[in-house]
């Protein structure tokens, strides 16, 4: 036992907290590409789209929350499903604003 713990600790001893440890980082092969489209901050360039909630795009096209789901679910307004919710571009809402509005019956 006290073997044991004589070689526990001179072994604990070389080893201190304060040894660096040498680390190898190497960067991520990207296609050329992307080097040539650098936008901010070194990502690529990406089109700027504005998401709206259901209830501001219920809010802008003067139709109820419930509507608006319908819309969506039926595949009439493109939608993102984010998390438990659901995020439609702005030009989609745009869009179907300006698209005739058929006649029910």
């Amino acid at each position: 036992m006290l073997v044991t713990a004589s070689l526990a600790s001179t072994e604990c001893a070389s080893v201190t907290p304060t040894t660096p440890v040498p680390r190898v980082y190497s960067r991520p092969a990207f296609p050329i590409e992307w080097h040539q489209q650098k936008g901010v901050r070194g990502m690529p360039d990406v089109p700027e789209v504005r998401f709206l909630t259901v209830a501001e795009v219920a809010e802008l096209m003067r139709v109820s929350k419930m509507t608006v789901y319908r819309l969506v679910h039926s595949g009439e307004l493109p939608a993102i499903r984010f998390g438990r919710s659901y995020r439609v571009p702005e030009t989609a809402v745009a869009d179907a604003l300006q698209r005739p509005i058929s006649d029910a019956g």
